[in-house]
């Protein structure tokens, strides 16, 4: 399904995502590798037992960016010009090996853009959820769309 213009959003527009992604071992490991995080949080089993958490955590970034990845598809898919930026991110829960995740994104506010004629500004959160429905990751997430191209007319 191709992303929405940004006339096709509206404050207040909540998108509950259809899909659920099961986050595993080596998702956590691969990216703290790429990342190049060697957090014993995130590699290390035997420390991380040892920890509150009785177990490696995954990773807050990865999280983030699945996040922000699973709302794509009926959000922005081909209509993002450019992310602006992120606010507001917090992990109130931690996630763990196994858990899978859900996400749900609320049309925060919107604005046409100063500088660009076909772009407006929109901020969206971003909300997910683990399979107890806790949530363990939210941001505001500030990006550039593009408007609904107009038809252009001919003449004879």
């Amino acid at each position: 399904m191709p992303g929405l213009y940004y006339e096709q959003f509206t404050v207040g527009q909540v998108f509950a995502h259809p899909w659920a992604r099961t986050v595993t071992e080596a998702d956590n490991t691969l990216f703290s590798l790429m990342t190049m995080n060697p957090q014993p949080l995130h590699l290390d089993a035997e420390s991380s037992a040892k920890t509150e958490f009785g177990q490696r955590l995954v990773n807050s970034l990865f999280t983030l960016g699945l996040m922000v990845g699973m709302s794509v598809n009926d959000t922005t898919f081909g209509t993002t010009i450019a992310n602006l930026g992120f606010t507001d991110v917090r992990f109130p829960k931690p996630v763990f090996h196994g858990d899978t995740l859900k996400v749900r994104t609320t049309v925060e506010s919107m604005r046409e853009s100063k500088s660009r004629r076909d772009a407006g500004v929109l901020v969206l959160r971003h909300s997910a959820y683990n399979q107890r429905g806790e949530e363990v990751a939210t941001c505001l997430r500030t990006l550039l769309v593009r408007r609904q191209p107009t038809s252009a007319s001919t003449s004879d």
